[in-house]
């Protein structure tokens, strides 16, 4: 019932248009300082690696987590410095302009619980709640954006495509 609410309601649309919008203006300006002000993802990293993530008893939680880390992340710390203040400048535009919504919030989160894994809590449980509640949400939270025209036109392009295969095959 709530699913549906979510999914369908045009109320809902509204209520998902603001956190939708809260979401996408933190996500733009995180990324887009990073992208005009210099960014380096080396230090955090290193933060990481040292200072993981400790269960109550002292032992890493995520080890797995700071070996990726330390083995691919700073190994190839160019493609994150780049990955990342573009991921949330485009994150942040997508969820703004209601432009392919579901796609950024996902990635979105990708993001977040990559951070948190990373041993940063900062806003990621808030933005990870709210976040969960917009790809729940799907088309419905882009409603009052671009998707209301973007995913049907999606939709007819890869339907008429797939029609296209049928016949041919």
């Amino acid at each position: 019932m709530f699913n549906n609410f979510l999914r369908e309601n045009k109320i809902s649309a509204a209520i998902l248009t603001i956190i939708r919008l809260y979401l996408g203006y933190s996500w733009f300006t995180a990324g887009f300082h990073k992208l005009t002000g210099g960014f380096d993802a080396s230090g955090f990293l290193k933060g990481a690696i040292a200072n993981p993530v400790k269960g109550p008893d002292g032992n890493m939680v995520y080890g797995w987590y700071a070996n990726f880390l330390e083995s691919f992340a700073l190994q190839n710390i160019d493609v994150f410095n780049f990955i990342v203040p573009w991921g949330e400048t485009l994150i942040g535009l997508g969820l703004l302009l209601g432009c392919l919504t579901t796609a950024a919030m996902f990635f979105g989160l990708v993001m977040n619980f990559s951070f948190f894994l990373a041993g940063t809590v900062s806003h990621n449980p808030t933005d990870i709640f709210l976040g969960f509640i917009i790809l729940t949400a799907g088309y419905n939270a882009g409603r009052y954006g671009l998707d209301r025209w973007v995913v049907p036109f999606i939709r007819k392009t890869l339907n008429t495509h797939t029609e296209k295969n049928k016949a041919a095959a």
